[in-house]
């Protein structure tokens, strides 16, 4: 029950967030770094230092309150906004000419980080629209189960889609 309740919850809201607060410590430590990053996209140069304590807030604050589940809903939202911008931003890898070329590509790496954003952004709204877990005894003996994704909220319910009920553990 214990695992259930607590310890998998924690620790999916744990390595989904555990980057922000050391990107937001790396961005205070590297300030002159982390500033010439945020003056690097179109916005005019007198935006870096505001953007950047709102970086920081966001990447030290949020993380919390999505693993205490304090507003976790609101802070999940707004990191995944956050990622989005930050993605768009700081990973333009359409400006960039070498994508195809061998070797080591700006174009690629920004890419990369491109998606590794968005990727982000799936997980938090998953916290946003308050994804149902299975049990982990459910999971156990039904690992190849799945989760009807395209039913639309609040139509069926979770546990019949999962092929558990409330009885299970």
């Amino acid at each position: 029950m214990w695992l259930d309740l607590y310890f998998i919850p924690i620790m999916i809201r744990v390595c989904l967030v555990g980057l922000f607060p050391f990107s937001a410590l790396d961005k205070v430590v590297f300030w002159k770094d982390a500033l010439a990053q945020t003056d690097s996209s179109f916005l005019p140069k007198s935006s870096g230092p505001p953007l950047l304590v709102i970086a920081i807030v966001v990447e030290a604050v949020a993380p919390f309150c999505i693993v205490f589940g304090w507003h976790d809903r609101i802070a999940a939202l707004i990191l995944a906004l956050f990622c989005v911008v930050t993605a768009i931003l700081y990973h333009p890898f359409w400006a960039f000419p070498d994508f195809w070329k061998p070797g080591d590509s700006k174009a690629r790496a920004h890419f990369w980080d491109f998606l590794k954003n968005f990727g982000l952004v799936g997980g938090l709204l998953l916290i946003v629209f308050a994804a149902q877990l299975a049990p982990a005894g459910v999971v156990a003996r039904h690992p190849l189960s799945s989760t009807a994704v395209y039913t639309p909220a609040g139509t069926a319910p979770p546990s019949a889609a999962l092929g558990w009920s409330k009885h299970d553990p």
